[in-house]
């Protein structure tokens, strides 16, 4: 499990945010702090693998929260969650290792995609080893979430979700055959989604050539994107 700090001086966002968390599997509520000094703290006592840290604070600022747990030489994770949207703010809080940004208001499906990229990360970082580039890049890109794509009639949201989630996790491209086998599609249904993400440049087509000559497409998800 992973283990959340959820941070907002609003009592009662931070409840909302926190029924959030509890809501997607493998993550969940360790404490709720509503303010700088509070959520220093909870740090320092409590087991914790993110932050999910507003800026505007009774007594600091979330940018001052994340300078002073690297000062005191905690690596805990952190993802802004706030309201302020100007450039500096941003910038700062890039600068002092937040991983990522979720500005106010967002859904539930927003903050969702952003602890499924999180989670993604973290298995490909708890492999350990060494990388090729391949790996550096799904590295950095694993926090880039975008929004699903607009998908044709007769298309399952959901099942594009299954499909990317699969991609993200995988070790390297994958073939129609082995989607279907993780997420237990059929073949021509993930033969068909992975088409659709492929020509929305969400999925990147490489090819395989074995002995019989033909080639096998391979997918992967495209980290750029």
């Amino acid at each position: 499990m992973i283990d959340v700090l959820v941070v907002d001086d609003d009592t009662r966002v931070a409840d909302v945010n926190a029924a959030y968390v509890e809501k997607i599997p493998g993550f969940r509520v360790a404490a709720k702090a509503h303010n700088a000094a509070e959520a220093l703290r909870i740090v320092e006592d409590v087991p914790v693998d993110l932050v999910l840290l507003d800026h505007y604070l009774p007594d600091e600022t979330g940018l001052f929260v994340v300078r002073s747990l690297r000062e005191r030489g905690h690596q805990t994770d952190v993802i802004m969650v706030t309201a302020a949207r100007d450039v500096a703010t941003v910038q700062a809080a890039m600068r002092h290792g937040a991983l990522q940004y979720l500005v106010k208001p967002f859904s539930y499906a927003g903050l969702r995609a952003k602890l499924d990229a999180y989670a993604t990360l973290r298995r490909t970082l708890d492999g350990g080893g060494e990388a090729e580039q391949a790996e550096v890049d799904r590295i950095f890109g694993a926090l880039s979430s975008t929004p699903a794509p607009e998908l044709p009639k007769g298309h399952s949201p959901t099942t594009a979700e299954l499909v990317r989630r699969a991609l993200m996790a995988a070790d390297g491209p994958l073939s129609a055959q082995e989607l279907a086998d993780r997420t237990r599609l059929s073949r021509q249904t993930a033969q068909r989604y992975l088409k659709l993400l492929e020509r929305t440049g969400r999925v990147r087509l490489s090819l395989k050539y074995g002995d019989t000559g033909r080639p096998e497409h391979r997918y992967e998800w495209a980290a750029s994107v």
